[in-house]
């Protein structure tokens, strides 16, 4: 039986890849260049028996994704750069009381309004290091239409099994792009759903770590009766200031994302076999990556790629490795330097670093890697 095909928009994707997790709760506010993911799931939740709410304003959009969250809905949120910054408190939130939902954070020039409808690949950091505090971040970088769909899929899946806000940052490129997609069967892609308590409700505990680092969640109106805060708090998720409770709470949950890296981070290598120059990219970057890494070689060049799927965890193991083999990295982005500063650390001043960056709303070209690539001695 053949596949249903279709000719998107990486926006128009992630949405149809949202309903195949199993996503039934959208809540969102209107922003370029994200705002197709709302209009397709204004149209096609009520068609599932979902739910579909438009909000004030980007803060009471993520309010109430996790309040649809915490009663059991698989709950999505799309935004961009400025509602990225106003969602950082609940995504803090989101991260203490550990709530699994998914945010689609469609990349546009900045800070501020800076340029809406410019590609740009600066929010990376954001993802990571936006909201105060330590937390764990899982962020996902897809790479072309068929990416978004696929990865937001898998975004549903990580949130639900890791228990935490997951990001999908596509940039503005891959959002507005068009490309033939094939939608997948039912079963083709595992879909997880989080881990109910098996406990009878007056033994149940939100934060219960006897079940592991990972505690298992129950839907509010499902007879458990529970309480959930932005505070520190106890397995009965009350909140405490007790030391050794709050410091064993806050690195189990950065543990629990930290201890399971080589199953998150995912990766593709291009050409890298037997390269002594590694391109590190990601996003829409990565296609004139590919395109320079090919004409490079057709010059005797030995170039290669490695394209980052997942930019946190950051694939650190990855990357030290390649810093072992090679002479010289190679960093395009559209920002002034946020993955080259990871690929630095990683590096520990192995091999020579050079960075292509361009914040000017206009996409990287093959042509400019190239010359970096040139400039490797």
């Amino acid at each position: 039986m053949s596949k249903k095909v279709a000719f998107l928009q990486g926006n128009e994707a992630a949405a149809q890849g949202a309903l195949y997790a199993g996503c039934n709760f959208f809540a969102g506010y209107p922003i370029t260049p994200s705002t197709e993911v709302a209009e397709v799931m204004s149209i096609e939740l009520p068609k599932v028996g979902g739910k579909f709410i438009q909000m004030e304003d980007e803060i009471g959009a993520y309010a109430a994704v996790l309040g649809a969250a915490l009663t059991g809905k698989k709950a999505l949120d799309a935004t961009s750069g400025p509602g990225l910054s106003l969602k950082q408190e609940l995504i803090g939130y989101a991260c203490i009381a550990e709530i699994p939902c998914v945010l689609i954070n469609v990349m546009r020039g900045g800070p501020s309004t800076g340029m809406p409808t410019g590609p740009s690949q600066s929010d990376v950091m954001a993802a990571k290091w936006g909201t105060h505090g330590d937390h764990a971040s899982i962020t996902l970088v897809p790479a072309s239409v068929q990416e978004c769909y696929d990865m937001t899929v898998q975004a549903f899946n990580l949130a639900e099994k890791f228990r935490m806000p997951v990001l999908v940052m596509p940039d503005e490129i891959i959002a507005h792009m068009r490309e033939r997609i094939e939608f997948r069967e039912p079963g083709e892609i595992e879909i997880i759903n989080r881990t109910e308590p098996t406990v009878p409700p007056a033994e149940y505990k939100p934060y219960d770590t006897r079940f592991g680092d990972v505690p298992p969640l129950a839907a509010f109106g499902s007879g458990y009766k529970f309480h959930v805060t932005g505070l520190n708090k106890m397995q009965d998720g009350f909140p405490t200031t007790k030391a050794e409770i709050v410091q064993a709470e806050e690195e189990r949950q950065v543990r629990k994302v930290m201890d399971k890296v080589d199953e998150i981070v995912d990766f593709e290598e291009f050409k890298m076999d037997d390269a002594e120059i590694c391109v590190v990219a990601y996003g829409s970057t990565s296609r004139s990556a590919r395109y320079a890494v090919n004409a490079a070689r057709e010059k005797g060049i030995k170039v290669g790629m490695f394209r980052l799927k997942t930019f946190w965890p950051f694939p650190d193991k990855q990357i030290k490795a390649i810093a072992a083999k090679v002479k010289g990295f190679v960093v395009p982005e559209m920002n002034l330097g946020m993955c080259s500063v990871e690929v630095e650390r990683c590096n520990e001043g192995k091999a020579q670093i050079l960075t292509v960056n361009r914040v000017d709303g206009e996409p990287l070209n093959p042509e400019q890697i190239l010359v970096k690539i040139k400039e490797v001695k």
